[in-house]
């Protein structure tokens, strides 16, 4: 007969009372090993972020490797958010939806091609007139630097030979051809990307919501309407306000009679896609053109201009028109900017900002979502 390993009666209940009263003998505020329960606590914290922080930096390294691809990704769906209230548009007209997001493709391109025809034309008319003044004005701004910094002209023309000079060693035709390749594919793939996220966008993400556990589809889908919504807002409402900018300064330096006022309002437009310093960045330039062309006079009105512009979209057009959903603190923008910039360039400059609000607008819903909640309809094909 096997013999009986259980403990006798009165035995586990001694045992029990005996770790319970060495527990309550131990000092307030300490663990088993003697260690205080906020340093235990904290080291879990502090070892939890570094392993956040280890997996943001293995996808910061991946989608640098992947710099091209991502891009040309991100700017698909930007290109899918502008266009789909003309998406719908089209179909209310009873278009088809594959002819519909060809369409909308047709109509960014024209909207890209035909200003910078027109800039094309413009300058080539305007530069051989321009030309002389611009020369001029680069003089007037060399002796201008010369009289009030500590420097002499020769040691300015030595300055300017020495960086034309790096800028000609550093010039490689077959890493510009390579590069030149690499961005007209990107531009190809993500127009590519596009047209199916317009034509098969809601079939695209049915698919993805039903392949998930189904106590996860609920609640993805809902995390998915809120990037989407707030993407949508975003690009919608610089689009706006980075055209009502360059129609502004635009009608400003042609008023002024500043030359090239087409190419930099389009500059400005295109500025306009990275807050804060891309609109001051091409809002000197316009200043710097009106400077060298038409001298001290024009330069402060051109910046009058510049800055009454951008002061009225600042405080007036851009919380109307973007939302408060999608604003963030300017130190949020600058710092999403220049780390975008330091990753991927201009590119990466212009998708940090949106990418950030996105993902704050995820991490808001997440936060302010009750413990049971009616997620809404699940797309029809789930």
């Amino acid at each position: 007969m096997a013999e009986n390993s259980s403990p006798p009666p009165g035995e586990a209940p001694a045992a029990a009372r005996a770790a319970q009263a060495a527990r309550a003998a131990e000092p307030a505020g300490r663990s088993r090993r003697g260690m205080p329960d906020w340093l235990w606590q904290g080291a879990f914290v502090s070892g939890c972020l570094l392993l956040m922080a280890g997996a943001v930096f293995v996808l910061g390294l991946i989608a640098v490797q992947l710099a091209s691809l991502v891009l040309a990704l991100i700017a698909a769906m930007l290109i899918a958010a502008l266009f789909e209230p003309v998406l719908r548009g089209l179909q209310r007209l009873r278009v088809h939806r594959a002819v519909a997001a060809l369409l909308c493709l047709l109509i960014l391109l024209t909207a890209f091609v035909t200003p910078a025809v027109l800039v094309w034309n413009v300058a080539a008319a305007q530069f051989g007139d321009v030309a002389g003044r611009l020369e001029e004005g680069a003089e007037r701004l060399r002796t201008f630097v010369a009289n009030v910094l500590p420097i002499t002209e020769e040691q300015l023309n030595q300055m300017f030979r020495q960086a034309s000079g790096r800028l000609a060693l550093g010039s490689n035709p077959l890493a510009g051809a390579l590069t030149l390749v690499e961005i007209l594919a990107a531009i190809v793939l993500s127009l590519f990307v596009a047209f199916f996220l317009l034509k098969d966008g809601p079939r695209m993400w049915g698919w993805f919501i039903g392949e998930l556990p189904e106590r996860a589809r609920r609640p993805t889908h809902q995390v998915g309407e809120a990037m989407w919504e707030t993407l949508t807002r975003y690009i919608r409402g610089t689009m706006a306000v980075a055209a009502i900018d360059a129609v502004g300064i635009g009608v400003a330096l042609a008023l002024i009679g500043v030359p090239f006022a087409l190419p930099l309002a389009l500059l400005v437009f295109v500025g306009g896609f990275v807050p804060y310093i891309g609109s001051t960045i091409s809002g000197s330039i316009a200043v710097l053109v009106a400077l060298a062309a038409n001298g001290p006079v024009d330069a402060l009105l051109a910046l009058g201009a510049v800055v009454a512009v951008q002061q009225l979209e600042g405080n007036f057009l851009e919380p109307f028109i973007v939302g408060h959903q999608v604003r963030l603190h300017p130190v949020a923008v600058v710092v999403a900017v220049f780390a975008g910039s330091l990753t991927a360039g201009i590119a990466g400059a212009i998708v940090a900002v949106p990418l950030v609000a996105v993902t704050y607008r995820v991490f808001r819903v997440l936060r302010d979502r009750p413990e049971r909640q009616d997620y809404g309809q699940l797309p029809d094909n789930v």
